[in-house]
């Protein structure tokens, strides 16, 4: 951030200073914070402990004899659900910032650190602290592109801003689970949203170029669970749905997603206290609650919130074997294997009606994203793999036939007696 912005009361982008790190980095905002080997200690492509910060967090590990959990992480409550009514500009119904609306208007909490539209950019993420309520309208929808959050801890603490809530992705989530008993902060509400690829924002522009003649015109996108990208225009033209299989993926470059999502361990963002997501949800949204405090902030929402039955539909097998063929051409370095032309619009009327859906679409991205994280760190940096990957990664893979080899994987400690989440 290199300027000041005009905004409306509640809402501030301090500006930030530093760069991030080279090498396997998202930019969260820990290596621009004034201790300057915080990164050592908090990053997830370094040594991620996610059993350790689980107890911390959540009180107890991810069990995978419990429900969903093996895919999932700690789970309390699951749930399909919508806001009633939606929530102006949201990118679904809106419940991630009624959340957080909500623990400002109550006083839980005296900021919310959360991303905004760049006012040159309304597709730029922009790190902001907000105090009024009605200003995280202004944080509905989705960015694409690099976002230092965790550097506004900072400023926040230095504000007064004992009691926070942060809405951000797993890399950021990790991070500040990592170093949150440090950090002298009253306490954290953390709702996290799922996060699988993210590119620059560059980039994100010139895949939008490739959807549409008049890009500068889409105000929308989404990559829904019906196998179909949403887009919405400013310029009166109706909405447009696009199959997943006629994307135009194959005119990306080889660089167009970064290592870093490539070799995500966390799709879910399993150290949040609250997962506010869609692929789970089969055409609502779909929300993870994975403690006492991910239980409180849903039921802050009252009849607002409209809770449906989750669904479960179709089988994966087939489809995340393919995802692992493919990723394994491409980590590789040789050409994927195409669909010819004629079959596209055919799998693409079939996908919604006999692919994965509901929960059974969710469990088919976490193993897709698994599967793609051992690929590509084997490739790219095989001695990562015995530090980088944890145990949940590897069980995720194993139906699949992919199993670490001699040295790829670190002795595990036995589990330790659960213990009380931080306050």
């Amino acid at each position: 951030m290199t300027r000041d912005a005009p905004f409306s009361s509640g809402l501030e982008a301090p500006v930030l200073t530093g760069a991030a790190r080279p090498g396997l980095c998202t930019d969260c905002g820990v290596s621009r914070m004034g201790d300057g080997r915080a990164c050592g200690r908090a990053c997830q492509f370094i040594q991620p402990d996610y059993p350790g910060l689980e107890r911390a967090t959540h009180g107890r590990e991810t069990d995978p004899s419990r429900g969903e959990e093996g895919f999932f992480g700690v789970t309390t409550r699951m749930m399909r659900a919508r806001l009633d009514p939606p929530a102006q500009g949201a990118q679904w119904t809106g419940i991630t910032t009624a959340v957080a609306a909500e623990l400002l208007r109550d006083g839980t909490v005296d900021a919310v650190l959360t991303m905004a539209p760049d006012p040159d950019d309304r597709w730029k993420p922009m790190p902001v602290i907000v105090t009024e309520p009605e200003a995280l309208a202004q944080c509905r929808g989705m960015r694409m592109g690099y976002a230092p959050l965790l550097a506004l801890l900072e400023p926040a603490r230095a504000a007064g801003h004992l009691r926070l809530a942060i809405i951000g992705i797993p890399c950021q989530v990790y991070a500040l689970r990592a170093l949150e008993a440090e950090l002298g902060f009253e306490r954290l509400y953390v709702i996290g949203t799922p996060c699988s690829d993210n590119t620059t924002t560059e980039n994100f522009h010139s895949f939008l170029k490739l959807l549409d003649a008049r890009p500068e015109t889409i105000s929308y996108l989404e990559f829904r669970a019906d196998y179909h990208v949403e887009l919405r225009f400013d310029d009166g033209r109706k909405a447009r749905m696009i199959p997943f299989l006629q994307l135009p993926i194959s005119q990306l470059p080889d660089d167009f997603f970064p290592m870093t999502c490539k070799t995500c361990v966390d799709y879910t963002n399993r150290l949040a206290d609250i997962t506010v997501g869609y692929m789970g949800g089969d055409g609502d949204q779909w929300i993870i609650s994975r403690n006492a405090r991910g239980d409180e902030m849903l039921s802050a929402l009252g009849d607002r919130l409209t809770i449906l039955p989750l669904t479960d539909k179709g089988k994966r097998a087939g489809a995340v074997k393919g995802f692992m063929e493919n990723t394994a051409r491409a980590a590789g370095g040789m050409p994927l294997r195409r669909m010819p032309d004629w079959l596209r619009p055919i799998v693409s009327f079939l996908q919604p009606r006999i692919g994965p859906r509901g929960v059974e679409f969710a469990r088919t991205r976490v193993e897709m994203k698994a599967i793609e994280t051992v690929l590509h760190l084997r490739r790219a940096h095989p001695a990562r793999l015995k530090n980088m990957v944890p145990a949940h990664v590897w069980r995720l893979v194993a139906p699949y036939g992919l199993r670490p080899d001699p040295g790829e994987r670190r002795a595990e400690p036995p589990p330790l007696a659960p213990s009380p989440p931080q306050d």
